[in-house]
């Protein structure tokens, strides 16, 4: 066999083909690689005559990624950027009406497989987990991450798909879990254009890859620009493979094969792919592949044209050396296929490409028409009682290709217009659209969580157990024994974090714990927050139940990008497909200076819709909802009290396995004068504030909501405010911050409004950071005498005379 032939087969069985066997592999994906540009012509076409939103595609990187494809095998992981179409086509992970489904938004079942409808076009994933949340068997698929906008979002998730294969293969205890890994074969492959290599995230991943030294594929698509950018203002001597050279590993110091290679150049591309994966996979060695002289023929994406940026010399420079043109010529000069067989491959590429984007769009509208059909006789119907209504049904019905948005925006307007005429037409058009609103709940917003058999709410809640013997410990001690237990009960647990494994974390909870498990379940990592969470990701997404700790709520903003963009929004963005159960562990509150002050809780509640939020107010509770979560499959942060790690507690009997349920608020002190809302360590200051208002004669009913996402589903809080018509909300998060979101959430969603008989009022810190010292969070964030004082200034606005006023 040729030296070409045996790189281009590479994902053939058989160790000699003939000629016809060859040619016939290298015609199919010649095929591929230009249905794949049709469907980007095409695409960008139907944005601009307006039946999508917005398109970006991936011409001009077709052939590398039939290259890569052919690599890539059942169980292994991809985690890319939406330039891989491509890719997908090749891998059958997406066919082409699929690819226009998406784009055109369709959210019906199975049309947008990936999505749901949800993201825009080459956002792909598959099916890692069924309705119910169970998984499906991720060795015997070609796995897909699903993808995100964020040109550089995906490297983070990345390096933990990779770093899943190293402890399957090296934990011998996590070889029952067959439907997840064989030996830890698998590669995680990762795409990125080479602009968003200048991000932080990429450097990050890279250097996190080559300290792990895991079976990670990065392929870098170089066409030279970024958006519109020029790589002079990119990337250190605009090439990022020269620029990583010292990651190159040697006879004495591990790190990366990094390999480079022309995008033009069909046969050096399934060669280097071949050789790079190879190594890879049996080494599991980190790999960069550098694929450079790419191009990018119809620009950066549907918002605009790259004649505004290019040079005349470099957009000739880029007709001549587009993959495609050149695997053509290669073709014909290696005399594999005839100008004939090539033409009749591009006719019928052309063909099937066009009938696929016919049928995705008429597949999208058929699933519209018969809504639109039934409003328009709806309101017509109304109409006979009130001809005005007439208008509506008619510019309804004239409405070519109507959206849903349209249909019913006109069934809204026509049951505001007849609010005050009663039909029995206008029952009709009520129920109907009633019915309609849960079948768009579930289009649009269903799926933020898992709600599978192991969500959080499905845990049964097992109370704490004490007897005469329970002995009285430091908070710490309650987190580790909690902890112990759980990593004896489940290999699957992994946690991670800085100073986490060999000191046993800053605060102890995990000491003397990597002895007794081993640095593969219990490890330190380096600082380097944002791969700290992809590592999460990416285990969790492969099966596995990671903890991954973030030493200070302050520093989960270095991270919060990856949470916020990935992990939050994973189920929801593929409708419940893939699921990735991380568990966030940090500490903070009441610490003292400007990075340790640690509750910007207001920055998680506004970014982390789709995760838990865990607020407990002392290690037991911690501990409890630690073990709900590790019995549970859906993302959660917890945040422990910074100041609680040495303050005692009993120590349960059941330390391992009673639970917290998530999102029930508990009454600490039963009160009938004022309900006081409040949470983690600021709690404590409350309970003592209490005492002292008691002595003046003030009764206060304190509760803990324990967690803010879910807050307060059984809604303990109106309940209180009906008793005591007074609500004070107090909060270490600044003015304005979760303070005002627990007030919408008591006085809108519960309807606590209406049992207040005076102003509710909220007690946060200030608007700045606290300074170092305890006298700085004396005066920056609320005290025990900022707590009585507020509390007697409202009792005083309701009953002067009974409380005169103290500063008078």
């Amino acid at each position: 066999m040729a030296q070409n032939e045996k790189f281009i087969t590479n994902s053939i069985d058989r160790s000699e083909l003939s000629f016809n066997d060859f040619k016939t592999i290298v015609i199919n994906d010649y095929k591929i690689a230009f249905e794949s540009r049709q469907a980007s012509i095409l695409g960008r076409r139907e944005v601009l005559t307006g039946k999508a939103k917005f398109g970006i595609f991936g011409d001009g990187k077709e052939v590398p990624q039939v290259a890569m494809a052919k690599a890539f095998k059942n169980g292994d992981w991809r985690s890319g950027y939406y330039r891989d179409q491509t890719f997908a086509f090749a891998t059958g992970i997406s066919t082409i009406k699929e690819f226009f489904a998406q784009l055109y938004a369709n959210p019906t079942d199975g049309a947008d497989p990936f999505s749901g409808g949800r993201q825009m076009n080459c956002h792909f994933a598959t099916k890692s987990v069924n309705q119910d949340g169970s998984w499906n068997d991720l060795t015997q698929i070609k796995n897909c991450s699903s993808d995100i906008s964020p040109t550089g979002g995906q490297m983070a998730r990345l390096v933990g798909l990779a770093y899943a294969s190293k402890l399957f293969r090296n934990n011998k205890e996590l070889e029952y879990l067959k439907n997840f890994s064989v030996d830890g074969n698998e590669v995680a492959f990762g795409t990125i254009g080479n602009a968003s290599t200048s991000e932080g995230v990429f450097f990050e991943a890279i250097n996190a890859a080559g300290v792990l030294q895991i079976p990670m594929a990065i392929s870098i698509w170089d066409d030279a620009y970024g958006i519109s950018v020029p790589a002079k203002y990119q990337t250190t001597k605009e090439d990022i493979s020269e620029v990583l050279k010292g990651f190159q590993r040697d006879s004495e110091q591990p790190g990366y094969e990094i390999y480079k290679v022309k995008g033009w150049d069909y046969p050096a591309l399934c060669e280097v792919y071949e050789k790079a994966i190879a190594v890879c996979r049996a080494e599991h060695v980190p790999v960069l592949i550098h694929v450079t002289e790419l191009t990018q023929p119809q620009g950066h994406s549907t918002s605009g044209s790259h004649e505004r940026y290019k040079s005349k010399d470099r957009l000739s420079w880029e007709n001549e050396h587009d993959c495609i043109l050149k695997m053509r010529e290669w073709m014909l000069d290696s005399a594999v296929a005839t100008e004939e067989e090539i033409s009749e491959v591009e006719k019928d590429a052309k063909i099937s490409v066009r009938n696929a984007q016919k049928e995705a769009w008429n597949e999208f509208l058929d699933s519209i028409k018969p809504e639109q059909k039934q409003v328009v006789d709806l309101i017509s119907g109304m109409a006979k009682h009130q001809p005005e209504l007439a208008k509506i049904s008619a510019q309804l019905a004239s409405t070519a290709d109507a959206q849903r948005r349209e249909v019913f925006s006109a069934a809204r307007k026509a049951i505001r217009l007849s609010a005050k005429n009663s039909s029995p037409e206008r029952d009709e058009m009520l129920k109907w659209y009633q019915d309609q609103e849960a079948l768009n709940e579930d289009r649009y917003n269903s799926k933020l969580h898992t709600e599978g058999k192991e969500s959080p709410g499905n845990i049964e809640v097992i109370d704490a157990v004490y007897d005469d013997l329970s002995k009285m410990v430091d908070g710490r001690e309650v987190l580790n024994a909690c902890f112990d237990e759980n990593f004896e009960r489940d290999q699957r647990l992994v946690a991670f974090g800085e100073d986490l494994g060999n000191i046993g974390d800053v605060n102890q909870g995990f000491a003397g714990l990597q002895a007794k498990f081993g640095e593969l379940r219990i490890t330190d990592t380096g600082i380097r927050e944002m791969t700290i969470m992809g590592q999460g990701i990416g285990l969790a997404m492969r099966g596995l139940k990671p903890i991954a700790e973030i030493q200070y709520l302050d520093y989960l903003i270095f991270a919060l990008n990856v949470l916020s963009d990935d992990l939050a929004s994973l189920s929801y963005r593929t409708k419940g497909i893939q699921k990735a159960p991380v568990i966030v562990r940090t500490r903070g509150h009441r610490l003292e200076g400007i990075w340790h002050s640690g509750s910007p809780i207001s920055m998680l509640l506004g970014s982390l819709r789709g995760m838990h939020l865990c607020v407990p107010r002392n290690m037991t509770q911690a501990a409890g909802m630690y073990n709900t979560l590790f019995r549970a499959d859906e993302p959660a942060v917890v945040i422990e009290c910074l100041n609680g790690y040495r303050l005692k507690e009993k120590l349960p009997k059941n330390v391992g396995t009673f639970t917290v349920p998530l999102g029930k608020a508990e009454v600490l002190e039963q009160g009938s004068d004022i309900t006081v809302v409040s949470y983690g360590s600021s709690l404590r200051l409350v309970q003592e504030a209490a005492e002292e208002l008691a002595s003046m004669g003030i009764s206060v009913e304190i509760i803990d909501p324990q967690t803010l996402l879910p807050f307060d589903t059984t809604h303990v809080c109106a309940a209180s405010l009906a008793k005591t018509n007074k609500l004070l909300v107090v909060d270490e998060d600044v003015p304005g911050g979760a303070s005002a979101y627990i007030l919408q959430k008591i006085l809108e969603e519960q309807r606590g409004y209406f049992s207040l008989d005076g102003q509710p009022k909220t007690l946060s810190a200030k608007a700045h950071r606290p300074p170092f010292g305890s006298d700085g969070d004396y005066f920056s964030k609320p005290s025990v005498d900022d707590i009585i004082e507020t509390v007697y200034a409202m009792m005083h606005d309701a009953n002067p005379a009974k409380y005169p006023s103290i500063f008078e």
